[in-house]
């Protein structure tokens, strides 16, 4: 079963664990000094913010799945379509040991689709994924490789006023 995954980037980490307890109704599943994670049911998210100096917004987005077939299905999907992605075997990111491959949609936006392992008592090692170089001296983002950025054959939507 999939997990909808999202991650911000926060300035001030322990106003953020209070605003979105408050909204969620409940503490964080995981609290590290930089660091906080929401896992739950209802809705099913996986919703993580971390302060490590990147620009406050919205980080990531993704899917957590519960096995390995799961992955190896999304990842074929992907595959098929011919966008590009970056795979990630046995990768410590955000407190956890994970399988996982990264892509960009069409704005940009990475998306990381993963297969949690195991705990990790370190946060990861941070590497540039965006589609901008980061500032020199600058921390990047969640662990995530810099993906080729292509051209996808998706069929236009026509846009509306609202979502």
């Amino acid at each position: 079963m999939k997990r909808f995954h999202v991650h911000v980037a926060v300035d001030d980490l322990e106003t953020n664990v209070r605003f979105y307890s408050t909204v969620f109704g409940m503490p964080p599943t995981v609290r590290k000094p930089d660091y906080a994670k929401w896992m739950m049911e209802d809705p099913r998210i996986n919703f993580a913010i971390s302060n490590r100096g990147l620009k406050p917004g919205l980080d990531h987005l993704g899917l957590q799945v519960d096995s390995d077939e799961e992955l190896k299905a999304l990842r074929e999907q992907v595959a098929e379509a011919e966008i590009a992605a970056v795979d990630q075997p046995q990768a410590t990111c955000c407190y956890v040991k994970s399988d996982k491959y990264w892509i960009n949609d069409p704005q940009g936006i990475a998306w990381e689709t993963y297969h949690t392992l195991a705990e990790a008592e370190l946060y990861g090692q941070d590497t540039a994924r965006s589609t901008t170089e980061p500032e020199q001296g600058k921390a990047t983002s969640c662990c995530a490789p810099k993906p080729e950025i292509v051209a996808v054959g998706i069929p236009s939507i026509k846009k509306s006023a609202c979502c």
